[in-house]
């Protein structure tokens, strides 16, 4: 993964991570070896789903929620690992107990992050429908429909302040993907070596979310993977194909990087000037087809962004459930730490 700094220089301070996961002569029996390549091999098709057909298709709506609506399967796949494992929660090495609520948490902020955002731009469709509902009576309401294209204007290019606190977060994860070193339960590899997919690919989707959000490629991540992942080709393939299309929008000086948004504000631009000046005869009818492009391009902006975050609001409910869950079992548990965890995670939720 890079630095902010220097986006293309790959990251992984920590080395390989299975060389402390899965030491020369670890073992792993026929059923738990099933287990795994069953959960690698699974998150490597949807991988393979994921990567777009066409460059057009990076950064668009509909694709962004494909990447989020996988990313919901990958964290719903490894529970059903977890479950198959059959490892107690008290079981568990406090440290993973640890990392998976600190993990856990800061996922559910960037949802929070993610649907203010969303919410914002949905705001500034009230702008459009305001011009348009002053388009549709009498040319005397130009004068309020050009207000309210000022007004779109405007807000598309204001910074959500809550993508600030995102991006600490998400420096922050890019620092735990370090995995603790496994001694001797072959379970316990397992469950690392999935967890550590999970990771992997919540950050790299993250990233591309805050790329998209924030205006700039700076936040864009490239991760490296070990070639003993099965899934290690796919992701690659993804990587290199949705982070070369992102840099290269951002290198056009786009003023917008999502597609839907993009399209709209093109109407935009060629409305404005014409509801500016005294209409004429002839440029009425012309006026009249961008008013109707506008009408269709900000329905399937609208579209676009309420899907989005129903899968906004879906994946934040599998990180909540899942964190919840843990919780309750290690209560149900008695393990002796859970007192310690349980004060923590509430002083945690109370920020």
């Amino acid at each position: 993964m890079s630095r902010p700094q220097d986006p293309h220089r790959p990251f992984l301070p920590f080395g390989n991570p299975f060389r402390m996961l899965l030491p020369k002569g670890s073992y792993l029996g026929p059923k738990l070896l099933a287990l795994l390549n069953s959960f690698e091999e699974t998150l490597a098709e949807r991988l393979k789903r994921l990567k777009p057909r066409d460059r057009e298709d990076v950064l668009s709506l509909s694709w962004m929620r494909s990447a989020l609506e996988s990313l919901c399967g990958i964290h719903t796949d490894i529970k059903t690992l977890i479950t198959a494992l059959e490892l107690p929660v008290c079981d568990w090495d406090d440290k993973w107990i640890d990392v998976y609520l600190d993990n856990s948490l800061n996922l559910l902020d960037i949802c929070i992050a993610f649907t203010s955002e969303i919410s914002q731009l949905n705001q500034g469709r009230l702008f459009l429908q305001c011009a348009l509902h002053n388009l549709s009576g009498d040319s005397n309401k130009s004068v309020r429909a050009l207000s309210s294209l000022d007004g779109w204007r405007q807000h598309i290019s204001s910074r959500n302040p809550r993508l600030e606190n995102c991006f600490s977060i998400m420096d922050g994860l890019s620092q735990t993907l370090d995995l603790p070193k496994i001694k001797s339960s072959a379970k316990g590899k397992v469950l690392m070596r999935a967890i550590y997919a999970v990771k992997v690919v919540t950050v790299y989707v993250c990233s591309i979310f805050t790329a998209a959000f924030s205006g700039s490629a700076k936040k864009l991540m490239d991760l490296q993977v070990p070639d003993t992942c099965l899934w290690a080709d796919a992701f690659a393939s993804l990587q290199t194909f949705v982070n070369t299309e992102i840099r290269c929008i951002y290198s056009s000086g786009r003023a917008t990087v999502l597609k839907e948004l993009e399209v709209v504000d093109a109407s935009v631009k060629k409305l404005y000037p014409i509801v500016q000046n005294e209409v004429n005869p002839i440029e009425a009818q012309m006026l009249q087809n961008l008013i109707s492009d506008l009408v269709k391009t900000e329905g399937k902006l609208s579209q676009g962004l309420d899907l989005l975050s129903n899968v906004v609001d879906n994946f934040f409910k599998i990180v909540l459930t899942g964190r919840d869950a843990l919780l309750g079992n290690l209560r149900i548990g008695g393990n002796a730490s859970d007192s310690v965890i349980t004060n923590k995670a509430e002083g945690q939720a109370l920020r």
